[in-house]
């Protein structure tokens, strides 16, 4: 509207002008100047909304941050497909990713030092059970099921708790990995202090069973997964399958209380993106593995593309909705590790964990 305003004063004055022949040496003189000021005049008016365009978008952004529980791998793909993919953006966040230097990621979210975290159904039963409460809650699982298991090279020929007996066992101190294998080789028959443990804290667990120990507590779709790209043939006794209460969620996604009740909405696109993410690694297993390389390129390929084909068929598995978490789960793990002294009180399984952010 304002440059049509424009356009009609400068055409009256230029008929004006050019009614008196004296004045035609003016008009190059006079068409610059009146062309300077119009340029003047849209210029302004182009920055100044162009200004309030860019300064809407930058507020509008919210900035989050995510820690892992450990070093990037293929539980965490989802997260760097919805990165790469745009679907944090399309959320208008802005994430970082960030791998702890050291501790757990529920004291960084109870302490404010993130929005969101990986973590494990245990750890946040330890968590909230603890003297001193971490105000934490999770709010996806990451895999359906449990993964993890005991693992041995095959020539160890351990292919029952049973065998466990007389054998050494590498942990990494956990007094959760003691109450698995002395309930587990309880069941079996088997008698718990005939096992040798010894702590081999984050040492690699193929590197480890060849010279420290027999077997280890190992994630298949990690450690597993590698032993078979690099051809060596193990005994895995899946956990769940020795005992189905040991079937619970690990990892989750948590978040602290705070963040839930004060910015709901931001639970709720951070998990829309992320389960696009998800289900993109899911639908497209190789292509996801790309992505997660592009970003962490030391991982070895064969290994991640192998671990993520494994992952895709796990990450939902037989539920309908990925994320989706069960109260049994819970309630059964919960009362599991009071029953074995691992916590002192019984967990508040219906505040410890919610589906109501999910998309």
């Amino acid at each position: 509207m304002q440059s049509k305003v424009i356009t009609n004063v400068l055409k009256k004055f230029l008929q004006k002008i050019l009614k008196n022949k004296k004045n035609i040496r003016l008009i190059s003189i006079s068409m610059l100047s009146i062309f300077l000021s119009f340029c003047l005049i849209f210029s302004s008016l182009s920055c100044s909304t162009a200004s309030k365009i860019t300064e809407e978008q930058t507020q509008s952004i919210k900035r989050v941050k995510v820690i892992l529980d450990w070093v990037p791998n293929t539980n965490h793909t989802g997260i760097y497909v919805a990165q790469s993919e745009g679907y944090y953006k399309e959320e208008g966040l802005e994430v970082e990713i960030i791998q702890p230097s050291e501790g757990g990621s529920p004291d960084l979210i109870a302490a404010g030092k993130g929005e969101f975290g990986i973590s494990y159904q245990e750890q946040v039963t330890y968590a909230r059970t603890a003297e001193n409460p971490l105000p934490v809650v999770a709010i996806a699982a990451i895999i359906q099921h449990n993964t993890s298991g005991f693992a041995s090279p095959a020539e160890k020929n351990i292919k029952s708790p049973k065998d466990f007996e007389n054998k050494k066992y590498g942990g990494y101190g956990s007094p959760l990995e003691e109450a698995f294998l002395k309930e587990i080789m309880k069941k079996y028959n088997a008698d718990y202090n005939k096992v040798e443990i010894v702590n081999i804290g984050a040492a690699d667990f193929l590197t480890s069973v060849k010279k420290d120990v027999d077997f280890a507590w190992i994630y298949y779709g990690w450690d597993g997964i590698a032993a078979e790209v690099k051809g060596i043939k193990l005994n895995f006794l899946l956990l769940q399958d020795l005992d189905n209460t040991l079937d619970f969620y690990t990892p989750v996604f948590i978040t602290s209380e705070k963040i839930i009740k004060e910015q709901p909405e931001l639970v709720k696109k951070f998990l829309k993106a992320t389960e696009k993410g998800y289900i993109f690694s899911i639908n497209n297993p190789e292509k996801a593995a790309e992505i997660l390389l592009s970003y962490v390129p030391e991982l070895d390929k064969d290994i991640i593309i192998a671990s993520q084909k494994y992952l895709a068929k796990q990450y939902m598995a037989d539920s309908k909705k990925w994320g989706y978490m069960k109260l049994s789960i819970w309630e059964k793990f919960g009362n599991w590790m009071y029953e074995n002294g691992l916590i002192n009180k019984k967990l508040d399984t219906q505040n410890a964990f919610t589906n109501d952010f999910l998309p």
